[in-house]
Formats: C-alpha cells, sequence, structure tokens
C-alpha cells in the first residue's frame, strides 16, 4: 500500500505544488459538474474548465476502453474487434470532428438528422442490441424491472466461450454513487464497453445490473446502477437489493467513491453500506455458520477518485476503516456472530486514482498500475485470491445468481447453504440427464439383440461397465456440489439404472431358459440315438443337473452389487420345463412327417421348373425358386398342422420346418440337374437357336433368298444362345431374399449338431447353386456350335441350290431366238398390258415378302384340287363295299383336318 501511495504521489507532483484554494477552486468548477470523459488522444496538459468544452470530445456509448495513448493490453486487432462489437450507427452521439458545433447545441430535430436518444430510449435501444447482436460483450443481467435474464445469460457465457470453464473465472463488481465514473473506471480498468454518461446531460446512464467479459481472460465484470440517483429519488429497494446481490455474488466488490466524499454518511454511502452488511450478516453469514460452513469472505476495494494528494491516503484509509468498525460494531448480530469481526469475512483495501480530466495521463498510468492487481497473479496486492471464489461452475452459475436475485426480490431468508442445495438439485438432475443419454442407447441396442432371443454370454459385464461408466461422469460433474444432494442424488440415479437394466437382464433370463432346455433335449436326443442300454431317469437326472448348473454359472454375474435381484423364480420354471421335455420325445414321428413332405415337394416342383427352364429368361430363376417357395409354405403349412396332433414344442417345429426346408432344397437341386444334363441342356440350346434362326419373329419359317442377311440372323441366333449358358450354369436369382429361407435352415443349431455328430451331411448353399462347372459349360458351347454350323450351312446349300449358274451366252442366244416373240408382246396392247400387270404383281409379292404365303395358298389349293378330282374319281370307279359303314361326320371332319395340317414339301 505505501508502494501505491509513492507512486500516486509521484504521478501527481504537479497538482499537488498548487495552492490548496486554487486547487479547490478549480475543482469547485468542474469537479462533480463535469463528466468523466476520454481525454484527447495526444493530450497531456491538464486543461482549464473554459478549455474544456470546446476540445473534449464528447464520450460516445460504444465504451472503448483505452485512449489512444495509453499503454494497451491488447492488439490493434483486437481494439478493431471491439470497436465492431459497438452499438449500431443511429445509436451512437455523433462525434465528428466535422461537427463540433453541433456536438456543443442542445439537440433538436433541426440541428440533427441523426437523433440522440432520450435517457428511456437509450436502455431500451441498448437492451434490444444485446439481445440480437450475438457478439455484443456486454448483457443486462437484470433490467430496471428487476427481471433476472437467465438464458440471455447462458446464452452469453457460450458467446464469450466460458461455457466449459468450470471454477477458472472470477467475479468483480463495483458500488457507488450515481455519475461518479464506475462504468468509465471499469471500461479503462478491464476493456469493457459499458454505457457511460453523457456529460451534458448529467442523468442517468447504467440501468440495473449489467455483465461483461473483461479483457482477455475468463473474468466476469459486473456493472451495478448508481445509488443516490435522482431518477429514483427516494425509492432507495433496488439499490438495497442490487448492492446486496453484488456483495452477496462478487468476488471483489469495488467501492467507487470521490475523495471528497471520504468522511461523509451518505455520500460515501455508508448508510447504504450498513444496510448490506446487516443483511449479508444476519442471513447469508449466519446460515453458513449454522450448517458449519467455512466463512465466505469477499474483498472490498475502495478506490478513491479525484485525487490530489493533498491528504495522505493513510488518513484517507484510517476514516474509511473506522466508518467499518463503527457500521460493524452498530449491527445487530445473530447470536451465534456475537463475537465476529469484520476481518473474518471481509478484507479492505485502498487505492488511489487522480482526476480523468484534469490529469489524463497520470490517471491512465494509476488505471495500468491498478490493472495489475487484477491480472498479474505474481502482484502482491493481487485480487482474486483463492478464499474469494464462491465455488460456483461456471455452468451452474446463471441459476446460482437466478436463485440469490429471486430471494432477494422477495425478500425470503437467503441462506447460502440452501441455495446451493436447490442449485445442486437442479444441476445434478441435468448432469443426470446428460450421463444417462449413451446408456439409455447401450440399453436400448441390447434389447434389441435379447429380443431376437439371442443370449448374450457377456452381458452381465457389459451392463455392469455402462452403469459405472454412468456414474463415473455423474461423479465427475456433479461431485463439485453440495455433498448431501449429490450422495442423495446419486442413489437415486442408482436406482434408476437398475430400473432400466431390470428387463434386458429378465430377457436375459428368458433367452437362457429357452437355449438350455433345448440343449437338455438335443443331449438326452442324442443318447437315445446312439444308445440302447441308457437308463432313462439317471439320463434325465444327469442332464438336469448340466443345465441347472449352466443357469447358475450365467446368472452370477447378472446380479450386479446395490441391486436386489433374485432369479429363483426363474431357476424354478426353468426346472419346470426340462421335466416337459423330458416327457415329449417324439423324434421318429417328425422325421417321418418330414420325409413324405420332402417327396410330395419334389413332385410338384417338376413341372414349374421344367416349364421355366424351356422358356429362358432373365427372371427364369426367379420363377422358379418363388414357385418352390409357394410350394414350400403349402408344405411347411402341412407339416405345423400334423405336428401339432404330436403335441411338439415350438422349438421341436422351428427345427422340423429346418429341416423340411433343407430336404426340399435337395429334391429341388436333384430335379435342377435332371433338366440341366448335358443331352438335355443340348436339345434345349438347338430348339431355342432353330427358333431364331428357321421362323422370323412372328414364328413364319424362313425362306431364304440370295439377297438375306443370312449371317447377320445366324450370329445373333448364335449369341442369344450362347447366353443361355451361363444362365443355366448357375442359380442366380436378382432378389436375393429367394434364398434366405434355405440359408437360414442351414444355421439351425440343431442342423449343426447333426453335422457334427455325422447324422446329415453339410449343406453349402452357395456351392450348390453352382448347377454347371467351366469345363462343362465349355464342352457345352462347342457341342452347340458345331451344331449351329451344321444348321447354317444347309441353309447356305439350300440357297446356292436355288440359283441356278446360267453362261453369258445363253443371255445372247435367248436375245436372238426370242426377238421376234419379244417385239410381239410389245407391239401389242393386250400383251404388252399383260405383261406389265404380271411384272407389278411380281415385284409387289418380292417387295412385301409375299412369296413364301403365295406358294404355301398355292400349294394348298392344289393339294385341295387333288384330293376333290381323286375322291370323285375313287366315288366313280371304285363303289364302297356293301359291308362298309360309312363315316361319320366327326370323322370326316378329323380326316380333313388332318390332311389339312400335314406337312408339305418345299
Amino acid at each position: 500500500m505505501d508502494r501505491d501511495v509513492e507512486l500516486t504521489r509521484a504521478a501527481l507532483a504537479g497538482v499537488s505544488d498548487m495552492p490548496r484554494d486554487e486547487t479547490d477552486t478549480s475543482l469547485q468548477e468542474s469537479g462533480n459538474d463535469v463528466a468523466e470523459t476520454p481525454s484527447v488522444s495526444g493530450s497531456n496538459r491538464a486543461m482549464t474548465p473554459t478549455e474544456m468544452p470546446g476540445l473534449i470530445p464528447e464520450p460516445t456509448l460504444t465504451g472503448q476502453a483505452f485512449p489512444a495513448e495509453q499503454p494497451k493490453l491488447q492488439s490493434k486487432q483486437q481494439f478493431q474487434e471491439e470497436d465492431s462489437l459497438s452499438l449500431s450507427k443511429d445509436e451512437l452521439i455523433p462525434t465528428s470532428k466535422a461537427e463540433p458545433a453541433a456536438a456543443m447545441q442542445p439537440d433538436t430535430p433541426s440541428q440533427s438528422a441523426v437523433q440522440r436518444p432520450r435517457p428511456q430510449e437509450q436502455s431500451q435501444d441498448a437492451s434490444k442490441f444485446i439481445a440480437t447482436t450475438q457478439f455484443s460483450n456486454r448483457l443486462q443481467l437484470i433490467d430496471e424491472q428487476q427481471e433476472f435474464h437467465t438464458k440471455k445469460f447462458q446464452e452469453q457465457l457460450a458467446q464469450w466461450g466460458m461455457s466449459d470453464v468450470g471454477f477458472g473465472y472470477d467475479l468483480c463488481a463495483v458500488l457507488g454513487s450515481q455519475s461518479t465514473g464506475k462504468s468509465t473506471l471499469l471500461n479503462k480498468l478491464f476493456g469493457t464497453n459499458f454505457e457511460v454518461m453523457n456529460e451534458r446531460a448529467r442523468q442517468q446512464t447504467t440501468k440495473g445490473i449489467w455483465l461483461s467479459r473483461g479483457m482477455e481472460r475468463n473474468m466476469l465484470v459486473m456493472d451495478v446502477e448508481g445509488t443516490d440517483g435522482r431518477e429514483r429519488g427516494e425509492d432507495q429497494d433496488f439499490e438495497r437489493k442490487s448492492s446486496l446481490f453484488a456483495l452477496t455474488t462478487a468476488e471483489c466488490l469495488i467501492v467507487n467513491m470521490w475523495e471528497n466524499q471520504v468522511g461523509l454518511y451518505q455520500g460515501a454511502n455508508m448508510g447504504l453500506l450498513k444496510t448490506v452488511l446487516d443483511v449479508n450478516l444476519s442471513l447469508f453469514q449466519s446460515g453458513r455458520a449454522r450448517a458449519g460452513a467455512a466463512h465466505d469472505k469477499t474483498l472490498l476495494l475502495f478506490v478513491i477518485r479525484d485525487y490530489l494528494c493533498t491528504t495522505p491516503l493513510e488518513n484517507l484509509e484510517t476514516v474509511v476503516h473506522k466508518d467499518l468498525d463503527r457500521i460493524w460494531a452498530s449491527l445487530s448480530k445473530p447470536s451465534n456472530l456475537a463475537e465476529a469481526k469484520l476481518e473474518d469475512y471481509f478484507d479492505v483495501r485502498f487505492t488511489a486514482l487522480p482526476h480523468k480530466i484534469l490529469q489524463p495521463g497520470e490517471f491512465d498510468a494509476s488505471v495500468d498500475l491498478l490493472r495489475s492487481r487484477f491480472v498479474n497473479r505474481s502482484d502482491p496486492n493481487y485480487v482474486f485470491q483463492t478464499q474469494y471464489h464462491k465455488q460456483i461452475p461456471i455452468d451452474g452459475l446463471p441459476r446460482y445468481l437466478e436463485g440469490i436475485w429471486e430471494q432477494i426480490v422477495q425478500n425470503k431468508d437467503l441462506d447460502l447453504p440452501t441455495q446451493q442445495e436447490l442449485l445442486a438439485q437442479f444441476r445434478c438432475d441435468e448432469i443426470a440427464e446428460v450421463a444417462a443419454r449413451p446408456f439409455q442407447a447401450a440399453v436400448q441396442s441390447l434389447r434389441k439383440v435379447l429380443d431376437s432371443g439371442t443370449v448374450i454370454s457377456t452381458l452381465g459385464q457389459d451392463i455392469a461397465v455402462h452403469r459405472a461408466d454412468v456414474l463415473a461422469a455423474f461423479d465427475k460433474d456433479a461431485s463439485r456440489y453440495h455433498r448431501g444432494v449429490y450422495t442423495r442424488k446419486r442413489n437415486d440415479l442408482v436406482d434408476k439404472l437398475n430400473t432400466a437394466l431390470l428387463p434386458a437382464v429378465l430377457a436375459q433370463l428368458k433367452n437362457l431358459h429357452v437355449s438350455l432346455a433345448e440343449r437338455f433335449r438335443l443331449a438326452i436326443l442324442e443318447v437315445i440315438r446312439h444308445s440302447t442300454t441308457y437308463n432313462f431317469g439317471d439320463l434325465v437326472r444327469k442332464q438336469h443337473d448340466l443345465a441347472i448348473k449352466s443357469f447358475d454359472e450365467m446368472t452370477s454375474a447378472l446380479l450386479l452389487p446395490e441391486t436386489d435381484w433374485t432369479v429363483d423364480e426363474e431357476r424354478r420354471l426353468l426346472e419346470a420345463e426340462l421335466n416337459k421335455i423330458a416327457q415329449a420325445l417324439r423324434l421318429d414321428e417328425t422325421k417321418k412327417l418330414a420325409s413324405q413332405l420332402q417327396r410330395d415337394i419334389g413332385k410338384k416342383i417338376s413341372e414349374p421348373l421344367e416349364l421355366a427352364l424351356s422358356h429362358p429368361s432373365p427372371t427364369m430363376w426367379d420363377d422358379v425358386l418363388a414357385s418352390l417357395q409357394k410350394v414350400m409354405a403349402s408344405s411347411n403349412a402341412m407339416y405345423l398342422e400334423r405336428s401339432a396332433s404330436l403335441n411338439s414344442t415350438a422349438d421341436e417345429d422351428l427345427a422340423g420346418s429346418h429341416a423340411l426346408q433343407r430336404g426340399a432344397w435337395r429334391q429341388f437341386l436333384a430335379k435342377v440337374h435332371q433338366q440341366t444334363a448335358e443331352a438335355v441342356l443340348s436339345v434345349r440350346l438347338r430348339a431355342y437357336f432353330e427358333e431364331r434362326f428357321r421362323y422370323d419373329q412372328e414364328g413364319v419359317p424362313r425362306v431364304w433368298r440370295p439377297t438375306d442377311d443370312m449371317d447377320g440372323v445366324f450370329v445373333s441366333a448364335r449369341d442369344a444362345t450362347l447366353r443361355l449358358i451361363p444362365m443355366y450354369a448357375r442359380i442366380a436369382p436378382t432378389d436375393s431374399a429367394l434364398l434366405h429361407s434355405v440359408e437360414q435352415s442351414i444355421q439351425d443349431p440343431v442342423y449343426l449338431e447333426s453335422i457334427r455328430t455325422g447324422d446329415e451331411e453339410p449343406l453349402d448353399v452357395d456351392e450348390s447353386l453352382q448347377i454347371l462347372s467351366e469345363l462343362q459349360m465349355t464342352e457345352l458351347g462347342n457341342r452347340f456350335r458345331r451344331d449351329a454350323d451344321t444348321f447354317y450351312v444347309e441353309a447356305k446349300r439350300s440357297t446356292v441350290s436355288s440359283m441356278s449358274s446360267v453362261p453369258w451366252w445363253m443371255y445372247v442366244v435367248l436375245l436372238v431366238l426370242g426377238w421376234n416373240e419379244f417385239m410381239a408382246v410389245i407391239r401389242s396392247p393386250i400383251y404388252f398390258t399383260l405383261m406389265c400387270m404380271l411384272l407389278a404383281g411380281a415385284y409387289a409379292v418380292w417387295r412385301l415378302n409375299m412369296a413364301g404365303p403365295l406358294m404355301r395358298v398355292a400349294t394348298t389349293l392344289a393339294r385341295e384340287t387333288q384330293q376333290t378330282i381323286e375322291d370323285q374319281l375313287r366315288a366313280y370307279l371304285v363303289p364302297p363295299a356293301a359291308a362298309q359303314a360309312p363315316q361319320s361326320q366327326a370323322e370326316q371332319y378329323e380326316l380333313h383336318e388332318r390332311r389339312k395340317t400335314a406337312p408339305v414339301a418345299l
């Protein structure tokens, strides 16, 4: 403290030599009536009151942290960012150097296009700006209507990047009379942007309680509405509440007062301090003492403003200390704090600052020296000591402050441990909810597996780990709050977790019951199948003991600590089930039933299979497998219907259905191999080729002419036929779901056990889908090519044989010998016309490709004419025998139709 006094006196040496009367006169003229404003950049001399109105610029509402000439704690870029966070242009008071005259005149609508808002408008505009601008560096925590903005506070903490700092933050507040420069001091000291007063208006600037982040560290700065303001007058309710709120919540409370207020009762806010200390002692500290908690200490930092060094700072400290001691002695202390001292709850420190307007340079230097107490941990006068922290994590601070303010506003008894319990209850519930979200997802995942009937062998370890993870996450964050509430909430959380895990454990027990019962049945069946000298009673008792032993081993891990679970009822139910299975072994009848149904399936699938393979298409196998599924569904329904008469269990029915599916699949494969044998498949390929080579698209036989594209048709038909070989070679449905039933059947535990014991042959579904090997496909393709080449040569030979090889000289002979006849036809109108008609008709027949149909019509007509002549001659020359009965009309019609459909030799 002595070092501060000496530095302050050294900085104010020029003023301390002034005569007291002159100094007092200058202070009288400018001290109380001149508001504190930032000094003119580059000016370091004191100014007289007559110079100040024209030279000192009017302060803006941006609250820039530091003037240009003072030492800067932040970079230029950061100052530019802070300037960008200021109020909008419409909310600023004009400060342009181009308008000095306008700034000196009263604001009227005719003098300025941009009007200054009235005091009420300033507050409303500022509140609107805080609510709508995400980059604002200040927040109205409590407005003038005493409303606490919790949600905005939480959002602002997130924007400041302080949501996850835990206990790593500090809270500072300022208290003092209105218009004493509190906001200006905070702006200069911490780099905040609180609104400062317009010195010409001399009216209230800070309304309510504002909060901002200070400098480049996790520091919250609280600007409290000034006391003793003319706007509120005699209404001191809010200033008492706000002062009590600041004293209760802040680690360091800055009491801002002018030097000439020291020693005054009302001017130094001693009356207000007495009220606040009285309430704080009776409501806060008394409750903590009853709960056995440690003293909640707060640092009171008195800042003496406009200090002229005429009175030693030690004397001012003595005056304030005496006033505080006198106030403390006059308090009505609770009985349990009758012997309490001021030093038990408050540490008091002092500092002084020169006049901001008359000594701007010295003022800035003193502010820089004071700032070191807040930012430099190595400073001997460092403010934010550990004992001052309220031990409230940052994520609970909004609710904590809101609860204290609500108690103050409603005039309820405020007891800090009670508030901490309420905060702890709220935060523990939130933390438990967040910590339980991954647990709920994990349990839901386990439930899906368990609901499918699967037994999770590691379920006990899994649920123990999941529950431990939730409790660890809860303990990490919730253990910082009230111990009793934390313990109670932890117990509640354990109960909720156990309740959530219980359905999974019950499902596991159910699945385990089914699994052990099936294992018991299969074990007995194995002995019955391979032994003829067994004792059924001994066998049942042995397998019963093994099943119960397995049940006990798997359920022991499910009984977690801190639960009251038992498995006695499930164990009793399992024993009853095992006794039922021991009396219901009907394997022989089930096998007989399955064999019969498999033979029926083989018969029913033959016709659809042959029909589909005779008309190959990309969906050929889909059609075949769909038919197989229909047959299987019918056979399976019949199996279930008949097995019900045998009192088969659901597990037995499922195993029988799977066995039936595997048997039906083997029957189906056998039929497929029959229909795709090499000889059969060669005939199918040859028929498919002939349909595309010898017949056109409408099924009409082709009559090849020299002009036809025989090669193109041949290649197209051959390639289309060759593409059928891979299609026949493998069962490849486009819908893989058609194979799901057979794939599922080979995963049946009963079937797998049968394979291991050698009762059944393994069935590889993927391997069984391959019908032809690569070698078979190659040989089949080569054979088909040879057959196709034979068809092509025959067609080519028929075309060549129809073409006659005429020598060229025959055309000359034909022309010479037939010239007269040709000229006769040309000269005769009748012959010429008839020739033209015949040529036109022949051209039309050729052009329309009607030669084939025309020949068939002519052949049919000739055959009918011949048949008619033969019938007439036979009737005339060979009369019918007397013993021969005449043919019926139906027989005559049948003979006639047979003759019509007889093949015609072209």
